[in-house]
C-alpha cells in the first residue's frame, strides 16, 4: 500500500518580504535531519527520492516545496516516524525544542578545483542580482497589497459586523460544542500556497482531499474571511482541539485556511487566486459577501472596483515578472555548484537517509 503525500509551502514571497513557518511546521518531530551544501548539490533530488522511497513504504510524506521552484522540495517529513529531513539553506534558522538536530554534511561531494576556477566577483555579482530580483518583487507585492487593502474598504465600510460576531460565534458552536479536549492543542503554521515566478500555486484540493467535511468561504476581499478563520483558530487552540492554520502566501498577516484532523474538517477561503469548486456532496458554500455586506456594492461601486482590479492586477504581474528573474539568477548560482558536484557522493547519503526515515 503506498502511503499518502500531503504538499505545503513554508516559505513565501510576499508583500511583507520573504517569510519562513518551517519553525512552526516542523514542530514536534523527533528529529531533524539538515541537509548542508551549497545550492545546486541535488538537495531537491534527494529529498524527492526519500518521499517516494517512504510513500512506496506505505508510510505518509508531507512534502514542503520551494516558493522560487515550485517543482522542487525545501523540505520533508514522514508522518508516522516524526522524522524530517530539510535543505538547511532554504529552511535557514530553526527553532525546535525538543527536536533532536542531525547535521548532513554534502560538501565533501565538491570539487573545490573546480570551484576555485570559478570567478568570486561574477559569483557574488549572481547573489547581488537575485537578491536584488527579490527585493524589487517585494516592493511590487506591498505596492499590490496598498491597493487590495483599497478594494478591502469597499466591503468592510458596508458590512453588518453584528451579523458577523453571530455567524462566527454560531459556526464556533456547532464545530467545537461538546468537542473540547482536555490536552494542549497542537498548532501549527503553514502555507497553502504561494506567489512563484510561474503565479500563484495552491495545494488546497490535496490537503482537504481526506477530510469528511469541506466549508468553501465566498466573499468579496474585505468581507470577514480571513478575520473569521482567526477566530476559529483562537477557539479551536482554547479548547485543546488540534489545527493547522494556513497563512495566506501574499499577507501572511491574514488566514487562508483551517484543518481540524481530529475533526476531519477544512474551512478555507475559495476565492481568487485559490478559487475552488464544490465537488461533493458533503462540501458545504458560506457565502460571506451574501451574508454579510449590504446590498448592491457591487453595482454601487462598478468603475472603481473595476479601476482598483485593474491596478491591483498590474502590480502582481510586474511582482511575478521580478521573481522570474530572481529564479534565472538562481539557476545560474545553481549551474556553477552542480558542474562542480561529485553525484556518487550524493548517492551515498542516500542509503543513510533511507534508514533514518524509518519503518512503519
Amino acid at each position: 500500500m503506498v502511503g499518502a503525500t500531503y504538499r505545503y509551502f513554508a516559505r513565501g514571497n510576499t508583500a511583507r518580504g520573504d517569510h519562513s513557518l518551517y519553525s512552526s511546521a516542523l514542530q514536534g518531530l523527533n528529529a531533524v535531519y539538515m541537509l548542508q551544501g551549497f545550492p545546486g548539490m541535488g538537495k531537491s533530488t534527494l529529498l524527492q527520492h526519500l518521499s517516494a522511497l517512504a510513500s512506496g513504504r506505505g508510510l505518509d510524506v508531507q512534502e514542503f516545496h520551494s516558493s522560487m521552484n515550485p517543482g522542487e522540495l525545501d523540505a520533508l517529513i514522514v508522518t508516522e516516524t516524526k522524522i524530517g529531513i530539510v535543505d538547511g539553506d532554504a529552511c535557514g534558522t530553526l527553532d525546535l525544542p525538543g527536536t533532536e538536530t542531525v547535521k548532513v554534511d554534502l560538501m565533501p561531494a565538491l570539487d573545490e578545483e573546480r570551484i576555485a576556477g570559478i570567478d568570486p566577483a561574477e559569483l557574488e555579482a549572481m547573489h547581488d542580482r537575485l537578491a536584488a530580483s527579490l527585493s524589487q518583487a517585494y516592493k511590487a507585492f506591498a505596492a499590490a497589497l496598498r491597493v487590495h487593502d483599497e478594494w478591502e474598504s469597499f466591503y468592510i465600510e458596508s458590512m453588518d459586523f453584528r451579523k458577523a460576531n453571530e455567524l462566527a460565534r454560531s459556526l464556533a458552536e456547532s464545530i467545537f460544542q461538546g468537542r473540547a479536549q482536555d490536552k494542549r492543542a497542537a498548532v501549527r503554521h503553514l502555507f497553502l500556497g504561494a506567489a512563484t515566478p510561474v503565479g500563484a500555486i495552491d495545494y488546497i484540493l490535496n490537503l482537504t482531499a481526506g477530510m469528511n467535511r469541506r466549508i468553501f468561504i465566498k466573499g468579496r476581499p474585505g468581507s470577514g474571511k480571513s478575520t473569521l478563520l482567526k477566530r476559529l483558530a483562537a477557539e479551536a487552540e482554547a479548547s485543546g482541539i488540534d489545527v493547522d492554520v494556513f497563512h495566506c502566501g501574499f499577507d501572511p498577516n491574514s488566514l487562508d485556511m483551517l484543518i481540524f484532523p481530529e475533526l476531519s474538517l477544512a474551512l478555507f477561503d475559495s476565492t481568487a487566486p485559490h478559487e475552488h469548486d464544490p465537488n461533493r456532496d458533503s462540501d458545504e458554500v458560506l457565502d460571506m459577501y451574501a451574508q454579510l455586506i449590504a446590498p448592491g456594492i457591487d453595482e454601487r461601486y462598478a468603475k472603481e472596483l473595476y479601476e482598483i482590479k485593474q491596478r491591483y492586477a498590474a502590480k502582481m504581474q510586474v511582482a511575478t515578472a521580478h521573481l522570474a528573474e530572481a529564479r534565472a539568477y538562481d539557476a545560474q548560482i545553481k549551474a556553477v555548484y552542480t558542474a562542480a558536484t561529485d553525484f556518487s557522493v550524493i548517492e551515498k547519503l542516500k542509503s543513510e537517509l533511507a534508514q533514518a526515515i524509518g519503518e512503519k
